[in-house]
């Protein structure tokens, strides 16, 4: 274990403790909604994360992995239905329907299997 230092401040003497850098890259939709549930049902896991300096890099890891697991999944559910461009061509609407019933689909399967674990 490293030996903390610490510095003066009046009558006390403080730690001098400070975080690891965190990553720059942005936290997604996916992120967030992870981020929410670690912080409300998984309290120690949030307190761990979050005293290792680890929380940011965990939630684009699973931001990324839901998102290539979401598109994964779409474009999977999208040939196994015959939702492709000649649909989008001819009948619009019925393509945006199948389009977001898919979408919903695919994410509710990612909320259950990565998000919400």
């Amino acid at each position: 274990m490293n030996e903390i230092t610490y510095h003066r401040e009046g009558d006390y003497l403080i730690p001098n403790l400070y975080l690891p850098k965190q990553p720059e890259k942005s936290i997604g939709k996916y992120g967030r909604l992870r981020l929410n549930f670690v912080k409300e049902h998984k309290k120690g896991l949030y307190t761990e994360l979050l005293i290792n300096g680890t929380l940011k890099q965990h939630l684009i890891e699973i931001d990324k992995s839901a998102t290539d697991k979401v598109n994964q999944l779409v474009k999977q559910f999208a040939e196994q239905e015959d939702v492709n461009e000649n649909l989008k061509e001819h009948h619009q609407m019925e393509w945006v329907q199948a389009m977001n019933n898919i979408k919903n689909r695919a994410e509710e399967i990612v909320f259950n299997d990565i998000l919400y674990v």
